[in-house]
């Protein structure tokens, strides 16, 4: 019996001190710290810290602290960051589906890409991830991709031709530019701004947020709004560590990072006006090309897509964008 009551006293206290056991996790992204991804990344990890009173604490690694974005995708896979930012361009280099969300000019507008990425695409892709070891959270932000560099205004598709352009490794960046006659090179973010200062490349693409928060616009002297490409991050969570969270505790997770997600939608999207406002009066020439001439060249774009993508996957993907507009 004494042993029995010692046993059942032992158990209670062992799950009492696992209980209080204060849960360690790892967020790793690559904006930088003054990006609203940072910021949203605080307050993800703030909000979590309140409403699991400090039983879940988020260590914050931005700016690529913790390797570039596919080492970290990477990483996460395997469990040794326990949450990353993944774009939909990385995780497409390990899943074919995110590649289309990448497809160039695909979406007409920041609302038309939410209502895609937030329904129909995510129902379909979701499942996906766990497949590879992650569990998706939420979609946060990156905004539309527009063209920098040093040489020239951009008006016409005629007008990036013969430029080299530095893009990220992904396929569908490349592709992009490469149907507009650029020469792509691939620069690592971190030394983006030496190449720059030092020629090695005339252009280079990112949303406005990036050009801006990255300064950017101190070498480049012209912007063209192109939209080329849209993509948001990704907030992911490798799924042994998502197991191991009670119900209560994946809830308050994933409603967090909603919640951050929207918070950082609005402040990009919110900021950016002001942000080109800020530019054009440090001396960048901003230009608004017609979009539909430079779509109307990607068809070399959306075949060599259809490798990395699936061309089925593609087509799926393009009714989707068909019945959300």
């Amino acid at each position: 019996m004494k042993k029995a009551l010692c046993a059942l006293l032992l158990s209670a206290v062992a799950v009492s001190l696992a209980q209080a056991q204060t849960i360690q996790m790892k967020l790793a992204h690559y904006a930088t710290e003054s990006h609203p991804g940072s910021l949203a990344g605080k307050m993800f990890a703030e909000g979590v810290d309140k409403r699991t009173q400090g039983k879940i604490k988020i260590a914050l690694y931005p700016n690529n602290a913790l390797g570039s974005p596919p080492a970290v995708l990477e990483q996460s896979i395997r469990g040794a960051v326990d949450m990353a930012l993944p774009s939909q361009g990385q995780l497409g280099l390990h899943l074919k589906k995110f590649n289309c969300v990448m497809l160039p000019f695909i979406f007409e507008s920041y609302a038309h890409a939410d209502r895609v990425i937030d329904g129909p695409f995510i129902a379909w892709a979701a499942s996906d991830l766990e497949k590879i070891g992650l569990v998706f959270l939420s979609n946060w932000e990156w905004g539309f991709r527009n063209l920098t560099n040093g040489k020239r205004p951009v008006d016409t598709p005629g007008d990036v031709r013969g430029l080299t352009v530095r893009t990220p490794p992904g396929l569908p960046y490349r592709a992009a530019m490469e149907a507009l006659g650029a020469i792509v090179a691939t620069v690592d973010f971190n030394d983006l701004q030496k190449a720059l200062r030092e020629g090695v490349i005339d252009a280079e693409e990112n949303p406005v947020a990036v050009i801006y928060s990255s300064r950017i616009y101190d070498v480049h002297k012209h912007l063209a709004m192109t939209g080329h490409n849209y993509n948001s991050m990704v907030h992911v969570i490798n799924k042994k560590v998502w197991d191991k969270l009670t119900p209560e505790q994946q809830n308050i997770i994933r409603e967090e990072s909603v919640s951050a997600g929207k918070w950082m939608r609005k402040a990009v999207r919110d900021a950016e006006a002001e942000q080109i406002e800020k530019m054009k009066q440090g001396g960048v020439q901003v230009t608004y090309p017609d979009r539909a001439k430079f779509k109307a060249l990607m068809k070399s774009a959306y075949d060599r897509m259809n490798a990395s993508a699936g061309e089925e996957n593609i087509k799926e993907f393009v009714k989707m964008v068909e019945a959300e507009k």
